[in-house]
C-alpha cells in the first residue's frame, strides 16, 4: 500500500539539502530512489520539507536505514520530523507510467 511521507527539517538550509542530494547521487528532475514514486521539496520558515509518495512503508524504511540516515549523520543533520499517511490515490503524468 502506498504511503505519503512528509519530512520536515528544522534549521537546515536548502544549500545543505542540495548537498545531501549530491551525496545520494540524485539530481533535480532526475530519478528517485527505487520504491519512491515521487518527491518534492519546499522551503519552510526555518528549513525545508520533503514530501514523497512511496510504494510502501518498507520501501521508505529501507531507504532511510540503508542510504539516508548515514548521510544525514555524516553531514550532522538532525533527524527530521516525519509524518506518514496511507495514500488513497495518486496520479502521474502519462510519460511517467511504467
Amino acid at each position: 500500500m502506498a504511503i505519503a511521507v512528509e519530512t520536515t527539517f528544522h534549521g537546515v538550509t536548502l544549500t545543505t539539502y542540495d548537498d545531501l542530494l549530491r551525496r545520494l547521487d540524485f539530481r533535480a528532475g532526475g530519478d528517485s530512489e527505487p520504491g519512491c514514486l515521487f518527491h518534492y521539496t519546499v522551503p519552510t520558515d526555518d528549513g525545508f520539507r520533503g514530501v514523497d509518495v512511496w510504494e510502501s512503508a518498507e520501501a521508505f524504511d529501507r531507504f532511510v536505514g540503508g542510504r539516508l540516515a548515514p548521510v544525514l549523520e555524516h553531514l550532522g543533520i538532525p533527524r527530521p520530523e516525519v509524518a506518514m499517511a496511507e495514500v488513497h490515490n495518486y496520479l502521474i503524468a502519462p510519460s511517467d507510467r511504467r
